[in-house]
């Protein structure tokens, strides 16, 4: 076999034993170290085995994961988001599906913080969820709408999988930041919109509230709930000012969060031990999927791949290779993890973007968008899993993804205008210079 047929049969293999339940890493891993092997013989594939691992651990951009995921476990055992869906629904309990649409915002700001898709979608399914269901809300709009809502966090900076296709990309990661602001606003706008559109034909749906609240009891709630918005600020203002770089940012952030915790008197040594070991764990998991990445992508370059893979869209218009990789995240996105998906897919259409002159910082924004969406897209949708596991017999799974099918739509209809409007993503970076 010729390199780029070792190439192609590589990731045939690689796809197979994913599907076969292998964990990724180690298919990724061993199909890059056998098909290396294969090209080049023994002893370049263990030698290429021995330095990756160091070039990619080794980099200092990658210290901000860790940090940032320390801040999230910090800003979460420390009670720092509770209280924001009582908040969000005080305000709102006036508009039309007010719970539902409370549950997006406060999932927004929870998922900022902790960074995390699955942890927002099971820390809601157990707040928010009850008391939807409690107030006579449809099951499908209630499960639905924190499903949905939960995906927030893998845009909204500051963002793990902005910074690992920054790093793979060599593009700012505190312009991705800055790219994704708008585009993670915009995700919530059109959910609100959708849910109070649908609640307004559809009032059953959404029972209103009768709920009333003074001046005085909306600002006890506001005090409880500042140090997270505070929190989140901090660290993106200082990244867009120039104070501090994105990655020192989750060092800062871990600081922040530690220090607020402290200054509430929530701060302990069994909750900084568990933040700790938490931390450790995400950590390893992650970079042990990142370093069988960087194998995966030496692989593919020395196969000659990428090169083909340009070949075959070569004539095609922009336009139809950017909505040909939209359907490819899409697909990919129901059946595996999205930091896998980055890692998986960005060795192989590196060249193509390149060769398209296609601007790096929009795409990566609208591959996160991507993303997100496949977090609740069946079969798999890991969200919408996450909450059923956590509601049990509750509501049925077919319920929850009736529910989430509307969430679906409203993301496409987002991903079309993200596509068709690229200054959506671009003008905030570009008033920075």
């Amino acid at each position: 076999m010729d390199r780029l047929e070792i190439g192609l049969f590589g990731v045939v293999v690689m796809l197979v034993a994913i599907l076969l339940r292998v964990p990724i890493a180690v298919a990724m891993g061993l199909t890059s170290f056998g098909g290396i092997w294969l090209m080049m013989g023994q002893m370049p594939a263990i030698g290429i085995a021995k330095a990756i691992p160091y070039q990619m651990i080794g980099d200092w951009n990658l210290s901000a994961v860790p940090m940032f995921l320390l801040m999230g476990y910090l800003a979460s055992g420390a009670g720092l988001t509770k209280g924001l869906f009582n908040a969000a629904r005080v305000f709102l309990n006036r508009v039309p599906g007010g719970l539902a649409i409370a549950s997006v915002a406060s999932s927004a700001l929870f998922a900022s913080a902790s960074g995390s898709s699955v942890a927002t979608a099971a820390a809601f399914s157990r707040i928010a969820i009850p008391e939807m269901l409690k107030a006579g809300y449809a099951p499908s709009l209630a499960t639905g709408s924190v499903a949905a809502a939960g995906t927030l966090g893998s845009l909204i900076p500051p963002s793990v999988l902005l910074i690992i296709y920054g790093l793979m990309m060599n593009v700012s990661i505190a312009t991705l930041f800055l790219a994704a602001v708008v585009p993670g606003i915009l995700s919530g706008v059109v959910f609100a919109a959708m849910i109070a559109i649908r609640c307004m034909i559809k009032p059953d749906l959404a029972p209103r509230l009768n709920e009333h609240s003074n001046w005085r009891e909306k600002l006890v709630l506001v005090r409880e709930t500042w140090p997270l918005p505070l929190l989140i600020a901090g660290v993106l203002g200082g990244i867009f000012s120039g104070i501090f770089t994105a990655t020192e940012a989750g060092a800062v952030g871990a600081f922040l969060a530690g220090f607020i915790a402290l200054s509430r008197g929530s701060l302990n040594i069994e909750m900084m031990r568990r933040a700790l070991i938490d931390t450790a764990m995400s950590t390893a998991a992650i970079f042990i999927i990142v370093v069988a990445a960087a194998l995966f992508a030496r692989f593919i370059a020395l196969s000659s791949l990428p090169v083909w893979v340009t070949g075959q869209f070569a004539g095609l218009d922009t336009v139809w290779v950017i909505i040909l990789i939209c359907l490819l995240y899409l697909v990919l996105g129901c059946f595996l993890e999205s930091i896998s998906i980055i890692l998986l897919t960005v060795p192989v259409l590196a060249p193509l973007l390149h060769d398209l002159d296609i601007n790096l910082i929009w795409f990566g924004v609208l591959a996160v968008k991507l993303l997100e969406t496949g977090l609740i897209t069946p079969p798999v949708g890991m969200n919408v899993y996450v909450i059923k596991s956590s509601l049990g017999n509750t509501v049925s799974l077919g319920t929850i993804f009736a529910g989430v099918s509307w969430f679906i739509v409203a993301d496409f209809f987002t991903i079309t205008l993200l596509v068709a409007f690229p200054f959506i993503t671009l003008w905030l970076p570009g008033l920075t210079g």
